[in-house]
């Protein structure tokens, strides 16, 4: 595990302790537990749909699909495999449009964030949302620390993400492990510090980069990806990570700052 504040000045993640404010009386009751959405965006995704839905952890209380106008039986599957699914036309094409509708559906105190392929494992999520629970407010998982690890990375796209990675770490004086992974958890109450516009993968990035300038509490915890398990991928190496780059250099502090104050004065 590796955590990051906006400048990197708390480099020990939060342990496990007894509450701060024990009980004193029976009638005290703990605070109540924080509700967990689960955005999960898709676009014919039915045959991966089961397995995914099948290992979503009792501590999510909301599950909604985000549908990009899928042809096969995506929607009729997770209906099939999770009556409780809520699921949300997408607004507008790409990776972006469609977790942003999700963001907006979402009514849980922490929204995680996850794909619909097979490539995250849900049985995950408990561990993003330990450091939610003990003080961090964005936690993204990394396939390049002590724990994690990629069954699917090509060499290319390893190459790629160091490049990039290492722009993110010198642009915003940083130490990032991973950036190009988009299994990520946040405080929903943080939403609007995040000012997200993207409308493709890049969101991924923008995430990391608006929360690093909001100066977000930051949690990285090892995660494995897995290979699709059916179906291509639409991810374009080369025209996606021009998209990351071009996110890096236009949403750096600076900018970032000049531009949320023009939108602001507006």
């Amino acid at each position: 595990m590796k955590t990051n504040s906006s400048r990197l000045d708390h480099r020990t993640a939060l342990l496990t302790r007894p509450d701060d404010h024990p009980l004193r009386r029976a009638e005290d009751r703990p605070p109540p537990r924080a509700t967990v959405s689960l955005v999960v965006p898709a676009l014919n995704e039915a045959r991966n749909i089961p397995w995914v839905f099948s290992q979503i952890p009792d501590c999510v209380d909301e599950v909604i699909l985000v549908d990009g106008s899928s042809v096969d039986a995506t929607l009729h599957m997770a209906q099939d495999c999770l009556p409780t699914v809520r699921s949300v036309p997408q607004r507008g094409p790409g990776k972006g449009n469609a977790l942003r509708t999700g963001f907006d559906a979402a009514t849980g105190d922490h929204i995680v964030m996850i794909d619909a392929d097979g490539s995250m494992s849900p049985g995950e999520i408990p561990h993003f949302l330990h450091f939610l629970d003990h003080g961090y407010d964005f936690v993204k998982g990394s396939r390049f620390i002590a724990g994690g690890g990629s069954l699917d990375i090509t060499r290319f796209r390893q190459f790629g993400n160091r490049v990039l990675l290492a722009a993110v770490n010198r642009l915003y004086d940083t130490s990032l492990t991973d950036l190009c992974y988009g299994f990520c958890a946040f405080r929903r109450s943080f939403l609007d510090d995040l000012d997200l516009h993207s409308s493709g993968f890049e969101i991924e990035t923008e995430m990391i980069t608006h929360a690093l300038c909001s100066g977000l509490r930051i949690a990285e915890v090892p995660s494995l990806e897995l290979p699709r398990r059916s179906g291509r991928s639409n991810l374009h190496a080369i025209s996606d990570g021009r998209r990351v780059l071009r996110t890096l250099l236009a949403e750096r502090p600076a900018a970032w700052k000049a531009a949320r104050a023009e939108r602001g004065a507006a």
